[in-house]
């Protein structure tokens, strides 16, 4: 190992654990940093405190004069909790968050200061809309935009700063961040929801959609982090050859947390708990240095914001300890990499779980119509619902054989499959569904087992799991708001069609019940393509589904063109209201981000590929090479001819195979910043996006292998960047 990188990966190897001390009680912490409905019937009077309420629960509008006493009550807890400053906290094209700090302190007028927070300031600030993505929305000389409070999402606090969530509009109204659209789909959903509830029960007033993420990560060390470019630069190892064990001895998974880990995974759960995140699992993942948190059930929109928050607070608390944390999908080349499964479910106000079965046949139809309502609504948008999750770091690893493919389909189990197929063939109207069934080992002192009702299947990007739908093919640093707002319309779209189909039924005289088992027959039968309980990663899937008439798209830029098909624009536009969920200009707008954004994830790694190889990988191989070159000429001088020749095979035949390597990696360098040159002389954002997809990215396996090559080769005391048998084990 060279003396350089032994002394960067010895100083990584002998950082502590940072010491936490021990906790309180859970319960103690919890939203102790969060301005929540507790917090709010404390600081604000009854008549405020119900505005609000009736806001977050109903939509309501606020009126002035209750937005001046929500601020009033929420700058008093603020202060009292140390805070100095306040900011809009949203969710612009980023995939991140942003925040502008306003002080509370405004000059009195005598030569001091005094804390103010009105409800103009709470409800509505002005960032820099050009700033930001926005597809040619903005232009830099129109630069006002709008952030607007969402009561739904509590305010809290993160060091000294009150951070309000906000939605993020143009000055023109159209949406430029994630949350807006997500508000907009949630009231949808809701909406066609109830519809169709009311078949069954009249009672129900309001349909919830709830997410339950779960967030893959990898941790390295911030030494050797510090020492990799690509890493630093793009979130992932351009280069690198596996290493000797990885994890093919299935070891990782679930096993011990090493300690360090162990110390940064409380500290994060700690903050997380203060703010209001209800943080339950962690583990460790199947890649070595790979882990996983995932918190409770939330309503989507809260569930959504604690996701971002949770990133962020990974982010910081990893650097804490001595690491930094990877949120990109694919960090390391031959190893898993990371998702982001979104459980997603919907439920009422009266507690009851649609995505659940009941105890009788009615609620089990309940259960059944809305199971293949969702179904159907993914068969008819299984494109769209692909280009939500679709980006350069998530096209690594869908279809790499350790995540879902990249053919949306919905794997539902033995016992529901079976259900489905007998109503299509209209063989019963009796809607059964077993409970977990008891299952014995015969070992003694081993309690009974319940065996779900269904199975899972880890290559079904869309999987029944019980309970609730599983997506799972969102990126691990993606904005969970991407795909669930798709799915949210798509669903509402879908249950408002469903309604029609059955009340038409039911004014020719169709009783309710066999209108709805009509229309659910129809619909199991148009929507079968969508329904596959095999081996995603087949090629005989892949082959059935094309012919099944599945998308089975890979080009990312291409991906993003279901985006602007007139099913989609008639999707955001028609549903959720007068205003629709999105506009054909906010989609228009959004998809010319998300080429922008490809091509320039894609320039950025050709830069660091071509600059690594040129300045770093070249002149180290070159370095070694002249060294073997000198040892064959030294040896020539002191043994005879013959036994110079002979002892000098090896080391001519490494000299060889290094000029192969680094010929190569010259000549393909070369090409990839040729091709780089014509993409960029391409103006249409969408057309230079695919040049980039076609003719630049194909490079970067080329070169990394003959990099990767290199690295066998080549002299451990030279090569200097730490390789991946250091990058992957925390010691």
């Amino acid at each position: 190992m060279s003396s350089l990188r032994f002394r960067v990966v010895e100083a990584a190897f002998e950082k502590k654990a940072v010491e936490v001390q021990a906790p309180q009680k859970t319960s103690e912490l919890f939203a102790s940093k969060v301005f929540n409905r507790a917090k709010m019937f404390k600081y604000l009077s009854v008549k405020t405190f119900k505005k609000v309420e009736d806001s977050i629960e109903n939509g309501a509008s606020l009126d002035s004069e209750t937005a001046n006493a929500v601020a009033e009550g929420m700058k008093q807890w603020a202060l009292e909790m140390g805070a100095t400053h306040y900011t809009h906290w949203f969710h612009p094209l980023t995939e991140g968050t942003a925040e502008k700090h306003d002080a509370f302190a405004d000059p009195d007028g005598r030569g001091g200061v005094i804390e103010k927070f009105s409800g103009k300031l709470l409800t509505q600030q002005e960032p820099d809309a050009s700033s930001f993505p926005n597809g040619g929305i903005r232009s830099t000389f129109e630069a006002r935009g709008y952030t607007a409070w969402d009561p739904s999402s509590p305010a809290f606090i993160v060091n000294d700063t009150l951070c309000i969530p906000t939605v993020f509009i143009s000055y023109t109204g159209e949406s430029l961040d994630y949350k807006a659209p997500l508000l907009k789909s949630i009231s949808a959903v809701s909406k066609a929801a109830i519809g169709v509830c009311h078949y069954f029960n009249p009672e129900v007033k309001k349909v919830y959609s709830y997410l339950g993420w779960e967030q893959e990560y990898f941790l390295v060390d911030e030494g050797l982090y510090a020492t990799r470019p690509d890493l630093l630069l793009t979130g992932r190892t351009l280069m690198g050859h596996e290493s000797s064990k990885n994890q093919q001895l299935e070891d990782h998974y679930f096993g011990a947390i090493p300690l360090r880990v162990m110390e940064f995974m409380k500290d994060l759960e700690i903050e997380g708990w203060k703010l209001g995140i209800p943080l339950k699992t962690r583990h460790n993942e199947v890649a070595p240095n790979q882990f996983e948190v995932a918190p409770v059930y939330e309503e989507c929109n809260l569930s959504n914001d604690h996701n971002l928050m949770t990133m962020a607070l990974m982010r910081n608390i990893a650097r804490k300890h001595g690491f930094r944390v990877l949120l990109h999908e694919k960090p390391f080349k031959g190893i898993n990499g990371s998702g982001k499964h979104n459980n997603w479910s919907l439920g009422t106000d009266t507690g009851i779980a649609l995505m659940a079965p009941g105890k009788t046949p009615e609620e089990n139809l309940r259960f059944i119509t809305f199971i293949v309502n969702v179904l159907k609504a993914v068969f008819r948008h299984n494109a769209l619902l692909k280009a939500s999750i679709a980006s350069a770091g998530n096209a690594h690893r869908l279809g790499a054989n350790e995540a879902p493919p990249a053919i949306i389909s919905s794997f539902l189990g033995k016992q529901i499959s079976e259900l489905l197929n007998s109503l299509e063939n209209s063989e019963t109207d009796k809607i059964i569904i077993q409970d977990k069934q008891g299952f014995s080992l015969n070992i003694d002192r081993i309690p009974e087992l319940f065996i779900d009702n269904t199975d899972r299947n880890r290559t079904s990007p869309f999987a029944f799991t019980g309970n609730r739908f599983e997506f799972r093919a969102v990126g691990s640093e993606a904005n969970c708001a991407a795909g669930m707002l798709v799915l949210n319309a798509a669903v509402a779209e879908q249950l408002n069609i469903f309604k029609e189909e059955v009340d038409a039924r039911i004014a020719k005289g169709k009783e309710k019940y066999a209108a709805i088992l009509d229309v659910i027959r129809k619909d199991i039968k148009e929507c079968k393509a969508i329904h596959f309980d095999g081996n995603g990663y087949s090629e005989e899937w892949k082959a059935e589904a094309k012919r099944l008439g599945l998308d089975c798209e890979t080009s990312v830029p291409l991906m993003i063109d279901a985006y602007l098909r007139p099913s989609s624009i008639k999707l955001f536009e028609s549903t959720g209201g007068d205003k629709g969920i999105m506009t054909s200009i906010e989609l228009k707008a959004r998809n010319e981000v998300k080429w922008e954004t490809y091509t320039k994830k894609i320039q950025i790694e050709a830069r660091v590929l071509g600059d690594l190889a040129m300045n770093h990988i070249i002149p180290i191989a070159t370095r070694y090479q002249s060294s073997l070159i000198d040892n064959v000429y030294k040896l020539r001088d002191i043994f005879p001819a013959e036994k110079a020749a002979s002892m000098s095979v090896h080391n001519l035949e490494i000299i060889e195979d290094i000029s192969t390597h680094i010929s190569a990696i010259k000549e393909k360098v070369d090409e990839m910043v040729e091709a780089r040159k014509v993409a960029n002389k391409i103006e249409d954002i969408r057309e230079k996006a695919i040049a980039y997809h076609d003719t630049v990215f194909p490079m970067f396996d080329i070169i990394r292998y003959h990099i990767d090559k290199l690295e066998l080769v080549v002299d451990d005391e030279m090569w200097t960047l730490p390789k991946y048998r250091e990058l992957l084990f925390i010691r």
